[in-house]
């Protein structure tokens, strides 16, 4: 996955949880890859690393802020990007001492307290709090730290196109229903009803489901004409 792009940290570490939460806000209409491809590489630069610090960052005048972002197109819009990333670090230093593992550990680390608090402070969370960032950050930062998040399965599918499409083609919606402007919210719901009452969650079939759309639905050889079987 795109996130594989990362420098190491210790998953446990401040750090890491940075380095996973303040890329992802810029995580919208852009490929992946190439985002977290450039975050490593801004991380490792001793010049541009401190962008990732809260601390680091609201001490920063604005053009040098945009200048690191933009040496390893981290930001891709000179200013809705750097504003975004200065909001996000003020909001951790104003709130939470610059550490996002306080947001987890002042909400108990329940997905549904984190949701419900970001959700109503919106204005300080600028992207990271739309329904499909949000959902696809608390499942990378399951995946990626060590936050052992007590109500998992409260993480709904991201509704991103590569979900969409997949959904579309696996016939859990109509190609009508996907072109209509409520459709992310559909497919979010309509992949909570399928794992009710199983011991899956509905973030669990992201990544499967955005590796097939993105391959192409590609079908191993041999999978369209295996004989049915007979039991």
């Amino acid at each position: 996955m795109p996130e594989d792009a990362n420098p190491g940290l210790g998953k446990g570490t401040k750090e890491n949880y940075l380095y996973f939460t303040l890329p992802m806000a810029l995580n919208y209409q852009r490929n992946s890859y190439k985002l977290w491809e450039a975050a490593k590489a801004a991380y490792l630069d001793a010049e541009t690393r401190d962008i990732f610090s809260p601390e680091c960052v609201v001490k920063m005048k604005q053009e040098e802020l945009r200048i690191k972002l933009l040496r390893y197109k981290v930001a891709l819009q000179p200013n809705k990007h750097i504003e975004i990333w200065e909001r996000l670090c003020s909001t951790f230093m104003d709130k939470f001492q610059g550490d996002v593992r306080k947001l987890f550990w002042d909400n108990d680390n329940s997905v549904k307290k984190i949701k419900e608090y970001i959700l109503k402070n919106k204005k300080g969370f600028p992207y990271l709090s739309g329904t499909k960032i949000l959902n696809y950050w608390l499942y990378v930062m399951s995946q990626y730290t060590d936050a052992k998040l007590e109500d998992r399965q409260c993480i709904t599918v991201a509704p991103d196109t590569h979900v969409i499409q997949a959904s579309e083609k696996l016939g859990l919606i109509t190609h009508d229903e996907a072109e209509k402007p409520n459709i992310r919210e559909k497919v979010s719901s309509l992949w909570e009803e399928v794992f009710r009452d199983t011991e899956r969650c509905p973030i669990d079939i992201h990544t499967p489901l955005w590796l097939w759309s993105r391959g192409g639905f590609k079908v191993k050889v041999g999978e369209c004409n295996a004989e049915p079987s007979q039991n």
